[in-house]
């Protein structure tokens, strides 16, 4: 085979059109041997050693001329093997290229993954690992994006999808069986539809990087479903394509993106950068441990042998590391730059803030980050935590980044469980200004959610008091035990109308609180049509219908309720405010704030009314105090909207005096006992039901129309208005309520 001498980057297997130049980082490396791979007839695996000759700056290279896209490949690293001190080369493990931007089959975990034998620790195994090892594969860069761009969506007209690939398409009745549980399945328009009749703007996917399955598991017959467990930060899962794995998985995920981009959706992506798949010291060496163990992971100081933890996995990247960074950083930005994904959802981010031991807002990580003029252009989401002692950090983060706020997921629940604390529930509606505001950041830092992947889904959250994880095989010792739900008098299903009536009612509260609170909203996929898990809080695990969406049993109504929901937020500037309130008057010489706390009895809440036990608020957002202008700098002004939650028995509601409003109409109701799109007049007295909220928009005057700068913004920006629904529509009553006109 022709040899040339390549060049030393990029890093990785790039065809550039004629070959491939092929390109490792291994400073430990004495010897760096690159093998090619042919499965024969019959299964037979044919290898293809090359010494790798070329070393610049510890990055070993090659270009192969005859090498085409399809080509599988791997390596083998010849170095010290001395786990005292950190070191595990071991050339009898073929080993994953880092930058591998392709896949094809997986890991078995026969004992020649191994780097010891399973009877001691302290062993040396020197089984070939190849023909059970996961290889890499040369990919085709070229593909046709027929003029898609990003749409950069703002934040504050955002509303995010949380969907896992298979679990959202397996079981869709309208996506062919070939294609469900996979990229092109999520693409299908019966899917793409569905979010935008939701009025979905983004969709983020659980862990797509290419993740390996826990043998643990395995012998249990069950599989990793979320896929926090990857081993190739460049590659897209292979098992979620439906065309193949030689490559084919890289063209249907850019279709898919392409699709969602025509679909006015954006695409995150959940990612996972603190951990490897390669565990601890008695894990398997299927890449970075083999290639060189000291720059990609932490490792305990005094002895060397084993690995910090931060991540509750065995391991944690090195990101003190130059080149650990490097490869994060190579890896945002090739999925941007030749994905074209949209942003990115960091797991256990407080882990990439670890300088020495403690979290770092200001470590290296964030820096490239800060100055990276791709990456720092993206949505980024810290999930604000690690299992680390200190890693608890909502509001820490950066200006530039959003959070997951676990604050407002904690309030919430509990309020609508009853046990409200309603100074930090107004915080929350509010936007968690008490996190954010003295960092320099905005409402939209704040990505609300009350139910996600990790956890109960909204129906059983409403369902259940306890767990019920048995089916992980775990005894039911799993997954968190203090969830802050309420089952309403039965614990799972029942038959009991009036407990049905309830959880109806409460899904309804649970949704129309985060779709109308400052900050960005992010749903669970199957809330809004009512996906239940059996009460499995943790379901890791369950690649099963135990987690798949069952469209055939979608609540229907409650879709409706949702996608009307998310409509009344995105024609209402008020409910994604970019900026904070001030709690001051909007206009000299009149007394009205830009927010006002509310008594049912109508009067204003006072600083000592907050510490009472009060089981009611309401709150006056004021039209003409939203701050700031649109895309097109116009001054944006609302309606003025009053809100109020209950969570106690019913309250007879005094609406404030004139000076709020002349009149108010009815445009949510999740009690169903105020009259739909009937208006009120000042000072009149309102039914407001227990558990519900209540939602009145000042009466329209002919010559005032409602906001649309949701959609001119969006088409400003290039995303356009496709998924937007600025039509007039049926109002958000309670559950089996009659509907009127949405005002």
């Amino acid at each position: 085979m022709e040899i040339w001498p390549g060049k030393a980057y990029p890093l990785g297997a790039t065809f550039d059109g004629s070959g491939t130049n092929f390109a490792l980082f291994s400073e430990v490396a004495e010897r760096v041997e690159l093998c090619l791979f042919q499965v024969e007839a019959g299964g037979a695996l044919q290898e293809t050693r090359i010494e790798l000759t070329e070393v610049d700056a510890y990055v070993w290279h090659c270009y192969l001329p005859t090498v085409q896209p399809g080509q599988r490949y791997g390596y083998r690293v010849h170095g010290p093997w001395d786990p005292a001190n950190g070191l595990r080369c071991n050339p009898s493990k073929l080993l994953l290229d880092p930058y591998a931007k392709a896949t094809a089959g997986e890991i078995d975990w026969d004992q020649s993954l191994f780097g010891y034998d399973f009877e001691d620790p302290e062993s040396r195994n020197d089984d070939d690992s190849a023909e059970h090892m996961t290889h890499g594969v040369v990919i085709n860069p070229f593909f046709d994006w027929e003029g898609d761009r990003a749409l950069s969506i703002p934040y504050n007209e955002s509303v995010i999808y949380e969907a896992h690939v298979k679990g959202m398409t397996q079981l869709h009745p309208d996506v062919p069986e070939e294609l469900r549980g996979t990229y092109a399945g999520l693409a299908h328009p019966a899917v793409t539809s569905h979010l935008k009749r939701l009025g979905i703007t983004a969709i983020e996917l659980m862990p797509v990087h290419q993740f390996v399955q826990d043998n643990t598991l395995l012998e249990k017959g069950l599989r990793n479903y979320w896929g926090y467990n990857t081993l190739a930060f460049l590659a897209p899962h292979a098992s979620y394509a439906a065309t193949g794995d030689l490559g084919q998985q890289v063209q249907e995920f850019k279709q898919m993106v392409k699709s969602m981009h025509q679909a006015g959706i954006e695409v995150i992506l959940d990612v996972v950068y603190n951990h490897t798949a390669e565990g601890n010291h008695l894990g398997p060496t299927l890449s970075f441990k083999g290639i060189d163990n000291p720059a990609y992971y932490r490792l305990v100081d005094d002895d060397q042998q084993y690995y910090m933890d931060y991540t509750g996995t065995g391991n944690t990247l090195n990101v003190r590391h130059p080149h650990s960074l490097q490869l994060i950083m190579d890896s945002l930005r090739y999925w941007v730059t030749e994905m074209h994904v949209d942003g990115f959802r960091f797991d256990l981010a407080a882990a990439l803030a670890r300088e020495f031991y403690d979290v770092d807002r200001l470590a290296t990580f964030f820096e490239l980050v800060q100055q990276d003029p791709i990456v720092s252009q993206v949505k980024l989401i810290a999930e604000p935590w690690d299992v680390g002692p200190g890693g608890y950090q909502v509001g820490n983060f950066p200006p530039q980044w959003t959070e997951w706020n676990g604050a407002y997921r904690d309030t919430v629940r509990d309020f609508w469980r009853g046990e409200p604390d309603l100074g930090d529930f107004a915080s929350r509606l509010a936007g968690s200004s008490d996190f954010y505001e003295n960092s320099g950041r905005r409402p939209f830092a704040s990505i609300n959610f009350v139910t996600a992947h990790d956890g109960f889904t909204l129906k059983d959250l409403v369902s259940y008091n306890e767990k019920h994880n048995d089916a992980n095989g775990e005894d039911n010792n799993d997954g968190e035990s203090h969830n802050r739900s309420w089952n309403h008098g039965a614990e799972g299903p029942t038959d009991d109308p009036e407990v049905r009536a309830l959880r109806a009612r409460d899904q309804r509260n649970v949704l129309a609180t985060l779709l109308l609170s400052q900050g960005v909203p992010m749903i669970l996929h199957g809330d809004e049509m009512g996906r239940s898990q059996d009460g499995n809080n943790n379901t890791y695990a369950q690649d099963s219908e135990i987690s798949w969406m069952h469209w055939d049993q979608a609540d229907k109504p409650l879709i409706d309720f949702t996608a009307a929901l998310i409509r009344l937020r995105l024609r209402h500037p008020t409910f994604r405010r970019k900026q904070f309130f001030t709690g001051e008057a909007v206009k000299d010489g009149e007394r009205l704030d830009d927010i006002v706390w509310l008594h049912p009895d109508g009067r204003v809440m006072e600083d000592g009314d907050w510490d009472d036990s009060g089981r009611s608020v309401g709150m006056y957002l004021n039209g003409d105090g939203i701050a700031g202008r649109d895309s097109r700098g116009n001054p944006v002004v609302d309606d003025d909207f009053l809100l109020f939650f209950n969570v106690g028995e019913p309250v007879t509601l005094t609406l404030p005096p004139q000076e709020y409003a002349q009149a108010w109409d009815v445009v949510v109701d999740t009690g169903g006992v105020a009259d739909n799109g009937r208006s009120y007049a000042a000072g009149d007295t309102v039914e407001l039901h227990e558990r519900s909220v209540l939602v009145l928009r000042e009466h329209r005057e002919p010559e005032r129309e409602p906001d649309h700068s949701v959609a001119a913004s969006l088409a400003v920006q290039g995303g356009g208005a496709s998924n937007i629904d600025t039509s007039e529509n049926a109002p958000l009553a309670g559950p089996g309520q009659q509907a009127g006109s949405l005002l």
